[in-house]
């Protein structure tokens, strides 16, 4: 049974000035749940990371990396390499939001074209509502 967490005055991330909103922020940015899915698999070094991730740019790789760790969700190690090199690993706690976030990428990969589909139909629809009613009739076959 997972225990339930009920809002308090101090942690209620509905409210604007809750610091948990950060975490929220921080955890539930796509870079953050890509980064963890590859980090997931196992210790990687950055630009294992940057190639796995694609689009993100060395600047935001390098933040969000900082942030993780930060937040304790990312062990940054020094190695005993010639040249230095720095790898990657995700905490205990890292793991624990794998876990969570594992299911969301899944359910994204799993119902692309559904959402791709409501996107048209509503572009279509918004795009028919900006023409006048003889303008929205389908034209005859």
């Amino acid at each position: 049974m997972t225990e339930q967490h009920i809002a308090t005055p101090e942690r209620n991330v509905y409210a604007a000035d809750c610091p948990t909103r950060q975490v929220l922020d921080q955890v539930a940015h796509k870079w953050t749940v890509l980064i963890i899915g590859i980090l997931c698999e196992g210790p990687h070094r950055y630009g294992q990371i940057a190639r796995a991730v694609e689009g993100v740019s060395p600047r935001v790789l390098s933040r969000t990396l900082r942030d993780l760790e930060r937040d304790g969700l990312v062990r940054r190690e020094l190695l005993n390499a010639s040249p230095p090199a720095v790898e990657y690993t995700l905490t205990p706690l890292g793991q624990g939001l794998e876990e969570i976030i594992s299911p969301i990428r899944d359910w994204a990969e799993r119902h692309l074209d559904e959402i791709h589909g409501a996107r048209e139909r509503f572009d279509d629809e918004a795009g028919q509502q900006d023409r006048t009613p003889w303008q929205r009739q389908k034209p005859m076959p």
